[in-house]
């Protein structure tokens, strides 16, 4: 059986759902279970952000944070789930920056790799920082998949790895939420 860890990008997930299925509500524990077709999922890292907090937080700041902290401790309850975060920076330009998950989340792949705790790497990212992390991961005897949407993504990371499979809306419908399907 095929030992696979799918590694998550949640900001990537977040914008594609947002800029490409109207913000879709999806049930991650189907969505990683989808992704490893008949392979066995050993885990699923899950990379992140809280949102940004000035030190005198705005009430809008505060309910987005609690928004946040709330799906992420549903995460942390899914089956064979970790969670792993960063934190928001925001710039004097006033745009935010992530600080933490990309080094993170390439660690983990080269370390799952070298101590041969997995076979698949599947990749769920558009971010090309990761590439050097897919290659050693390659270079160890590892198969990494990118997972993509089409109009948001990295060629350079999507070449690196050896398998590659795009989001697409059938991919959004069989992890959707239950109360997404009734509608």
């Amino acid at each position: 059986m095929t030992r696979t860890v799918v590694l998550i990008d949640g900001g990537y997930l977040s914008k594609i759902l947002k800029n490409f299925f109207s913000s879709t509500k999806i049930n991650l524990l189907l969505f990683s279970e989808n992704l490893c077709d008949n392979s066995e999922r050993d885990q699923t890292l899950y990379y992140h952000c809280m949102p940004y907090q000035s030190r005198s937080p705005t009430y809008e700041e505060r309910r987005r944070y609690a928004a946040m902290d709330r799906f992420i401790n549903i995460v942390r309850g899914l089956d064979k789930f970790t969670v792993k975060l960063g934190r928001l920076l925001k710039l004097s330009d006033g745009e935010y920056q992530q600080k933490g998950v990309d080094v993170v989340f390439a660690l983990d792949l080269v370390e799952l790799s070298a101590m041969d705790e997995v076979d698949k790497a599947i990749i769920v990212s558009g971010d090309s920082d990761f590439v050097p992390a897919v290659e050693k991961a390659n270079t160890l005897g590892v198969i990494t998949q990118n997972v993509y949407h089409p109009n948001q993504f990295s060629y350079h990371l999507r070449d690196s790895c050896i398998e590659s499979r795009t989001i697409d809306q059938a991919l959004i419908d069989s992890s959707l939420l239950i109360f997404e399907k009734k509608k």
